[in-house]
């Protein structure tokens, strides 16, 4: 029979294939059938992406995760010709939204907004689901911000030294928010406690833009956040910044010092954002987000928009930020441990 496929009886030595009269051994058959498949997935990525795309955010609205997103999200669309929404996923930590990500199909369609917490911090000391290294491939850093510890106003804390005094003096009566456990705000925290040699009360949160209203309405003490996202706050009054844990004073809140100029030069936290996807995309399609990524970064209306809240680093590329997680892997993971944190 011509014009489909068929196998000759089974007695022969060795068995033969036939398409139209012609016979083909075992071995074209398998050569056959991998240039089908890799014409297919050629095709796939030739109208990738034909559908908008999500960025699974794994923390609140409003939050430095959220703003950095949504950021990338408009310039990553223009790139793409295609809708880019960014859908929050939160809890533990960042590590519901990680999750989610890792459980979406790897088709390229389902983006993951990954954090300084859930890559470096959290799997330090707390069993995942997912290796940060294996389970996705990096696509750029989008977001790297330096933090502030900020008090209420009403407060008797002006500098980073008063509230250590008040702290040595009234232990376990400071209570710092955080984003979540594991999340760098977490971190620095705790290395505040270590470095300072005081008690602090921890209050995880789900993400900063939580806890910041509780620092402002006197239910916490204090909360380390994003400069960028309490900058606004202090300047307006709401919120008293005491210190940076940049190397330098930052643009945004020149008159305010840097940690080590308080005398704790260990409190040099640092909390950046990036854009993941999953391993298990086909490569034509993690190659074309790779690319379009990297424009993205390039974009001069994202850049601009970094500018304005003093990240001017989110244009780091896919094999830099591999490379920097990796080196932050090394660095986090054996200090983590070491403070004796537990993120339940």
């Amino acid at each position: 029979m011509k014009g489909i496929w068929r196998t000759q009886a089974p007695a022969l030595p060795a068995q033969w294939f036939c398409f139209r009269g012609k016979r083909w051994s075992p071995k074209g058959w398998l050569l056959a059938s991998l240039a089908f498949v890799v014409a297919g997935t050629a095709a796939a990525a030739d109208v990738y992406p034909s559908r908008s795309i999500r960025i699974i955010t794994p923390y609140s609205a409003g939050g430095p995760t959220d703003t950095a997103s949504r950021l990338i999200a408009e310039a990553l669309g223009r790139q793409l010709n295609q809708t880019v929404v960014v859908e929050n996923r939160t809890g533990a930590g960042g590590v519901i939204g990680t999750e989610a990500a890792l459980n979406s199909p790897p088709d390229g369609y389902s983006l993951l907004a990954s954090a300084a917490a859930t890559f470096t911090i959290i799997p330090a000391v707390k069993k995942v689901a997912y290796d940060p290294l294996k389970d996705f491939v990096p696509l750029g850093q989008i977001w790297n911000a330096a933090q502030a510890v900020v008090v209420n106003p009403k407060s008797n804390f002006r500098t980073l030294a008063d509230l250590i005094a008040y702290a040595k003096g009234n232990p376990n009566k400071v209570s710092f928010g955080s984003a979540g456990n594991g999340t760098t705000t977490h971190l620095s925290m705790g290395l505040l406690s270590r470095e300072a040699g005081v008690s602090l009360v921890h209050v995880p949160y789900r993400s900063t833009s939580n806890s910041v209203v509780d620092v402002i309405g006197g239910q916490i003490s204090a909360i380390f956040g994003d400069i960028s996202t309490v900058a606004p706050m202090v300047k307006s009054g709401k919120l008293t910044a005491l210190a940076v844990t940049a190397s330098e004073r930052s643009p945004l809140l020149p008159e305010v010092p840097t940690t080590a100029e308080a005398g704790l030069p260990e409190i040099a936290t640092v909390n950046w954002y990036g854009l993941h996807v999953h391993a298990a995309t086909p490569p034509a399609v993690i190659a074309r987000l790779k690319a379009a990524v990297r424009a993205a970064q390039m974009d001069p209306a994202y850049k601009a928009s970094l500018a304005k809240l003093s990240n001017s680093t989110g244009t780091v590329g896919a094999e830099a930020f591999d490379e920097m997680i990796r080196k932050e892997i090394k660095r986090l993971y054996p200090l983590v441990r070491s403070m004796g944190v537990t993120f339940d």
